[in-house]
């Protein structure tokens, strides 16, 4: 990838990893428009970017992150994330493949499209707004909802934050948990990815960590503004405006896939 092309798919990761819209796909639309090569390394970058992301939320909330006089937190996260850990390792090839489908990635934003349409109605009755009274297992259960996303166009967001509301939380506390839960899942799947690519590859040239350097300062940038962003819109409007996006989305990618621009 040039530096241009890494900036550009690291400006869309930092854009979308907390919006209910995917992160992975709109990077693997973005790397297919820009005919980045469908490689090991790219699935790679395409995981290890989203850490600098993810590292947004530790400084924005570093307060929460730094607390360890609430040792609960640490262990609500510790049981949010063994679900991913587990079928990520049991179905890494899998999870894999379905990164080179763009149908894969265009008929999950239909879907999940359709749901954010109604999400709002379906759980109107919240009763949790905070973290602190986020029991264990509802942080089991989030975390579990939040496997669904290893299917590219999904959203780790969206699935996390149905979750959350469906066990009872406010949107906001919803997102904001689905925040939180994001920084050891994606510490793991990161450590994961380039573990594995380190492994497979004989290590990182110096041009891949200069790509790897550029793309996590970019996406937590972004990532910075988009979450500020995200919680006062989602408080304000709620998830019909994104259920309406991923549709369009969606039709738009099927459309391209039917015309060859995509493959």
């Amino acid at each position: 990838m040039t530096t241009i092309q890494t900036t550009i798919v690291s400006i869309v990761e930092g854009l979308t990893e907390f919006l209910p819209v995917s992160s992975t796909g709109h990077m693997i639309i973005t790397e297919k428009l820009l005919k980045i090569p469908d490689d090991e390394y790219t699935k790679m970058f395409t995981v290890a970017i989203q850490l600098g992301a993810i590292l947004a939320v530790v400084v924005l909330y570093w307060k929460k992150f730094f607390d360890f006089k609430n040792i609960s937190f640490y262990f609500k996260l510790a049981v949010g994330v063994v679900p991913a850990i587990i079928l990520g390792m049991l179905f890494s090839k899998k999870i894999d493949a379905l990164l080179e489908s763009s149908t894969t990635v265009a008929v999950s934003l239909l879907v999940g499209g359709v749901i954010l349409l109604f999400i709002d109605k379906a759980f109107n009755h919240p009763r949790i707004e905070s973290e602190k009274d986020t029991t264990f297992l509802n942080a089991f259960i989030i975390g579990t909802w939040q496997c669904l996303a290893m299917v590219p166009g999904v959203s780790r967001s969206a699935a996390s934050i149905i979750g959350g509301m469906q066990q009872k939380l406010t949107r906001s506390a919803a997102a904001e948990f689905s925040f939180f839960l994001a920084v050891p899942t994606m510490l793991a799947a990161t450590g994961y990815k380039l573990y594995k690519h380190y492994k497979e590859a004989g290590g990182f040239s110096g041009e891949d960590i200069k790509q790897l350097a550029i793309g996590n300062a970019v996406a937590f940038i972004v990532a910075m503004i988009a979450i500020k962003f995200f919680i006062g819109f989602l408080k304000k409007h709620g998830f019909r405006v994104w259920g309406i996006y991923r549709i369009v989305l969606g039709l738009v990618l099927l459309l391209l896939i039917w015309k060859g621009v995509i493959n």
